[in-house]
């Protein structure tokens, strides 16, 4: 079937029984688009600050954090009337950020800073600023809360950051421009992805050390044009699925092994992506394109395209 079909039978389609929606920045119009996954529509289009990009929810769903990274701000949003409640300190031009197990701490990658900034959202006051490398992007938390990740673009380190002290307590190398990281379920790994390096590098948390690296491939598609951004792990974590940046592609990968097992045309430049709260269907944003593809996980099949703003960035789950 091919990927970007407007519209297919609802009886094809193994829909989660509840409604529950994907959200989606749009970065060169300000927005947010509101996709219901159980009609596979947008259903709201909500107005933020200046290019909003990184997107979370709190624990409760009650709040969605917003990166306004052209208004140097978070905007902490009520979602369900999609009225700005207030905005947080951030420093500038902030782009990704995680939510503390806590789920009171925001730790926000500064790219025009080269700091990370923690941000109390109870307070909303500042409580840390910690250097890392040039061009921080990429934040991932440990499950645990203990650990905290930076990655700097043109540094091309990962940068470990100690929770409790807020120091920094490892740099580690990976290859050019990392944008992406994540921690597994576990907190034994953690992946982190190379935009121009065209990689992934899967670190042992314990010791900081190297354990893999995931390369691709993509038939007819010059190499430097893969470029990997987001990925996510399934709820076994025995898959992840990758964004292959303009490539226009997701790579299907075998986490045990670390071999690629398959390739998904989706949209044009796909960035970041959400899973349905089943984890069934994937939703990758795809930049250049402006529209979200929708994969059916089992199927590893792309089966709708969602028109949505300009240049969709970030996506997050609101179940």
């Amino acid at each position: 079937m091919h990927p970007l079909i407007p519209f297919v039978a609802a009886a094809t389609l193994a829909l989660p029984a509840s409604a529950a929606e994907i959200w989606v920045t749009n970065e060169k119009d300000n927005t947010i688009s509101v996709i219901d996954i159980a009609s596979l529509e947008v259903t709201r289009t909500i107005e933020t600050g200046e290019r909003p990009r990184g997107i979370t929810f709190s624990k409760d769903h009650s709040r969605v954090f917003i990166c306004a990274s052209d208004s140097d701000t978070v905007q902490v949003m009520d979602p369900e009337t999609g009225r700005v409640l207030h905005d947080l300190p951030s420093g500038e031009d902030p782009e990704q950020f995680v939510l503390h197990p806590n789920d009171r701490h925001l730790y926000i990658a500064n790219e025009d800073d080269a700091v990370t900034t923690v941000v109390d959202t109870e307070t909303r006051r500042v409580i840390a600023q910690i250097n890392v490398g040039i061009e921080p992007e990429g934040m991932a938390v440990s499950p645990d809360g203990k650990i905290a990740i930076t990655t700097s673009e043109t540094t091309n380190m990962a940068h470990w950051i100690d929770t409790a002290t807020r120091r920094l307590f490892a740099n580690t190398l990976v290859d050019s421009r990392p944008r992406h990281a994540e921690f597994t379920a576990n907190g034994s790994e953690l992946w982190v992805s190379s935009e121009i390096g065209g990689t992934i590098t899967v670190f042992d948390v314990a010791t900081q050390s190297e354990k893999g690296k995931i390369g691709f491939k993509v038939k007819g598609v010059h190499p430097d044009r893969v470029q990997p951004v987001g990925f996510e792990f399934t709820a076994d974590e025995k898959t992840a699925f990758v964004a292959l940046g303009p490539s226009n592609h997701v790579a299907v990968v075998n986490a045990e092994t670390l071999e690629v097992e398959d390739y998904i045309l989706v949209g044009r430049r796909v960035w970041h992506m959400a899973f349905s709260a089943d984890k069934s269907l994937l939703f990758t944003t795809n930049g250049v394109s402006g529209d979200v593809t929708v994969i059916d996980v089992a199927q590893r099949e792309a089966i709708k395209s969602i028109k949505v703003g300009r240049f969709p960035w970030g996506a997050a789950l609101r179940p």
